[in-house]
């Protein structure tokens, strides 16, 4: 264990001379009350969001111009999965979950969809064209397809 320290051997904010204490540097507002310097963002801060803004900007420039059509098609479904997600899970947070198994249904079934998608995202995309040789796209989407199915059969059934 640790040895507690000594709250009499460190000096309190009083017994510090005025003299010893760091100086503030006070800036002056345009009504004449002093404010501290520490509340104005610093060029690092400002250059350090800028390089974000740019890089955010970068990427989404990148995706646009590189993704082909059906790759971004794939992924605003898988957005639409997420909104639909969440929305089910914040009106069983607010209106509760009497039929639970209706909500487990669902839910399971959004997420399920989900990883689905994923799956076909990653198998038809020219990027991973070297990973998956053996897989067309048709076979892809057949799977994707057949899977979808069992996984909804299971949801339906699950709800009684």
């Amino acid at each position: 264990m640790a040895p507690k320290k000594n709250a009499a051997a460190s000096p309190s904010p009083a017994a510090v001379p005025p003299s010893a204490a760091k100086p503030t540097a006070a800036v002056t507002s345009a009504s004449g009350t002093p404010t501290k310097a520490a509340n104005k963002p610093s060029t690092k801060d400002i250059r350090n969001a800028q390089d974000m803004q740019e890089i955010a900007v970068g990427m989404w420039n990148n995706y646009v111009d590189k993704t082909p059509q059906r790759v971004k098609l794939l992924d605003a479904f898988l957005v639409f999965l997420m909104t639909v997600g969440m929305w089910q899970f914040v009106y069983c947070v607010i209106a509760g979950n009497f039929p639970f198994n209706a909500f487990l249904s669902g839910f399971s079934a959004t997420v399920g969809q989900f990883v689905l998608t994923v799956s076909l995202r990653i198998q038809t995309n020219p990027e991973n064209k070297a990973d998956f040789e053996s897989i067309s796209h048709e076979r892809a989407f057949a799977d994707f397809i057949f899977g979808s199915m069992i996984l909804h059969f299971f949801c339906v059934n699950f709800i009684n």
